[in-house]
């Protein structure tokens, strides 16, 4: 629980914190006077301010930071002050400094993808299992064990690229092309004709509905137990079990269930071992399990021995990449809004504070990799939110300056600026009822 917190934490403190520099920088550069930069919420731990009059601040809630800046000017303030003062300022300007804040979210979502891309990370290939009989991918074609190396003619290293590649058209359906190689390296295209799908829903998984999973991994022997029954039939540590009776390829489960069902009984058993593939019988060994039932067992540590593919780009390619997945996962995060808004998807995607720190911590023991495409992930969700013409929010004041624009650049009346501000505060509650709902209706369902 401590190590969730604090991957949730360090996530939310550091998007939010980077979301309100964006405001502080460009206001900065508007001669806007900010008076408080703050890393975190809360009571003041320490403090300093710079020349500019800015007070830098440390406070006890780690959950993000505000800046406060000279929203208007008083009575007797000087033409100076007046003149650093926010609503001073014109209307692009005033435009430009609330529009910073998710186009740093965007930005920093950006940069980290990029880092991603320029340090190369491993992910399993896009070797995928037999499909069912009925599946769309059955019917086109696929038999399993096909490597998918392009979607719609983009290329696809790895299973992550061709889950992102395919996630677009399962949300707006229609026809898709698969390119693949078989398990004898001959070139194959195959075509999926797609049904919109509801690709938030966590119940199922829409590339598994299709027919595409990812193929089981084949069991790695990783230790051999001195005068076990796996030594004495030959066996040796980096064996990898190819074929086991008639069942080729079994994965660790597969081979375990196998074993155990076969005490005192030998089995044939096909290994590769350093590009040579060998065979041997092995008899398990009848031993009692821990419910007290009989068992066959061979006294060997298995492993998964997954196919991976290191995913990595140059500098300019990792940088072009990263941008397009950016846009891409924003325009992803609108349309998804907008079918929840038009009844299309459910509201039970909405995810609150609970999901997401669960699955930061989550995403914090799997890795580097997956804990910074999770903060990138949020970094682009807090920009497009904060973009929602909602009042309170960064779009809901881009939204009264258009308003204010159409007005010839009057600005709206107090009284109605207020009313926007309770209904946009009735909005957000009701929204982040319906998120925390639908965190613990997920913590507590079966």
């Amino acid at each position: 629980m401590l190590f969730t917190l604090l991957a949730f934490g360090i996530a939310l403190g550091l998007l939010i914190t980077f979301h309100e520099f964006g405001h502080y920088a460009v206001a900065r550069y508007f001669g806007v006077r900010v008076e408080r930069f703050s890393v975190g919420f809360g009571r003041i731990l320490l403090q300093r301010t710079d020349q500019h009059g800015t007070q830098w601040a440390l406070s006890a809630i780690p959950l993000g930071g505000y800046v406060k800046m000279l929203d208007t000017a008083g009575a007797d303030a000087s033409p100076q002050e007046r003149a650093q003062a926010f609503d001073a300022k014109p209307l692009w300007q005033r435009s430009l400094v609330v529009g910073a804040g998710p186009a740093a979210n965007l930005v920093l979502a950006v940069v980290l993808y990029a880092l991603l891309n320029w340090a190369g990370y491993q992910e399993p290939t896009a070797i995928i299992a037999t499909p069912p009989e009925q599946s769309l991918a059955a019917q086109a074609g696929l038999h399993g064990g096909e490597q998918i190396t392009a979607v719609d003619g983009a290329p696809v290293a790895s299973w992550n690229q061709l889950r992102w590649q395919l996630l677009n058209p399962l949300a707006d359906g229609g026809r898709v092309s698969l390119e693949a190689l078989s398990e004898s390296g001959a070139r194959r295209d195959y075509t999926l004709d797609l049904v919109a799908t509801d690709i938030a829903e966590e119940k199922n998984d829409p590339l598994a509905e299709l027919g595409l999973t990812l193929a089981l991994p084949r069991a790695r022997v990783t230790e051999v137990l001195a005068d076990s029954a796996g030594e004495q039939g030959g066996l040796q540590a980096g064996d990898v079990i190819v074929g086991i009776e008639d069942i080729r390829e079994p994965d660790p489960t597969t081979l375990v269930d196998l074993v155990s069902r076969h005490a005192d009984q030998p089995l044939s058993v096909q290994v590769s071992r350093e590009g040579t593939e060998l065979s041997f019988f092995v008899t398990p060994r009848a031993e009692q399990d821990e419910d007290g039932l009989t068992v066959g067992r061979i006294g060997v540590m298995l492993g998964a021995d997954l196919p991976m593919t290191l995913v990595r780009h140059g500098l300019f390619d990792g940088l072009s990449k990263a941008t397009t997945r950016t846009m891409e996962t924003a325009g992803l995060s609108l349309r998804m809004l907008g079918r929840m808004v038009t009844g299309q998807a459910s509201l039970r995607n909405l995810s609150g504070p609970v999901t997401i720190a669960d699955y930061a911590g989550q995403t914090a023991r799997a890795g580097w990799v997956s804990y910074i495409s999770f903060m990138a992930l949020i970094s682009v969700s807090i920009g497009i939110l904060n973009l929602l013409p909602i009042p309170m929010l960064d779009g809901g004041h881009l939204f009264f300056y258009a308003i204010e624009a159409l007005r010839g650049g009057r600005p709206i009346p107090e009284h109605w600026r207020e009313r926007g501000h309770r209904i946009g505060l009735s909005i957000l509650l009701t929204l982040m009822f319906l998120a925390i709902f639908n965190d613990f209706a997920r913590l507590f369902s079966p």
